[in-house]
């Protein structure tokens, strides 16, 4: 489905890094301000019940819906394609993750937040621009395959779960996650982008952490979790 496994040869320029770099660099704090949300840190340490982690589960599979159905519609993108595989997509795990905690017949009645329902809306936008889809998708998937994959590991833990319910934490198709990831960053680096472009992309990958931060200061809300906005 993509170039993966194939060379990359990076774009770059003497007095400028190379652009996963400069990304990286760029919205690490935006990075840190999500991962350390106060829902998530409650998930991690038991204080939320399951209906509370059923209802996370419901975001994500909205949002990851939404990033899924534009990457279809982004195929034939240039500059899309090179990033797409379908070794990390996430609905049909988190269909089952939903599932499992509520029952199939519920998956579809857990309520939308609105954070959430701004955060799809913002990525299906992204389908008339693809610098933009692939902010989103890197903001989403680099993350599951960094500190996604050692929450996974706590939350089932906490809440007692083994395959079902936490599926969508691990990647069974990416045996080694850093050279996928290594990878990953190399076709940002290989990106056609000139520098103007390269900086709306860097401004979308700070829109979409912002995006998330609000779907999990929603979440503390409808869970009457103190510290919400």
């Amino acid at each position: 489905m993509s170039t993966w496994g194939g060379s990359v040869t990076a774009q770059t320029t003497v007095d400028r890094p190379f652009f996963s770099q400069l990304l990286r660099e760029r919205s690490w704090g935006f990075h840190q301000r999500a991962e350390s949300a106060g829902f998530m840190q409650a998930l991690m340490d038991g204080e939320i019940d399951r209906a509370g982690y059923a209802l996370m589960v419901a975001q994500h599979l909205a949002i990851y819906e939404a990033l899924e159905t534009v990457e279809r519609e982004l195929y034939t993108s240039d500059v899309a394609k090179p990033f797409l595989t379908d070794k990390l997509h996430r609905v049909p795990s988190l269909r089952a993750d939903l599932a499992a905690l509520v029952g199939p017949e519920r998956v579809r009645t857990l309520p939308l937040l609105p954070a959430t329902l701004r955060y799809t809306v913002r990525i299906r936008e992204m389908s008339g621009w693809a610098g933009g889809f692939v902010a989103h998708h890197y903001t989403r998937y680099l993350g599951d395959l960094s500190g996604g994959l050692a929450i996974g590991k706590v939350v089932a833990r906490v809440y007692g779960l083994t395959d079902a319910g936490v599926s969508f934490y691990r990647f069974d198709q990416i045996e080694k996650p850093k050279p996928f990831k290594d990878e990953y960053r190399a076709h940002l680096d290989a990106a056609p982008w000139e520098p103007d472009e390269q900086e709306r992309v860097i401004a979308e990958v700070l829109n979409a952490y912002q995006l998330n931060t609000d779907v999990f200061t929603d979440l503390a809300e409808a869970v009457g979790l103190g510290g919400g906005r």
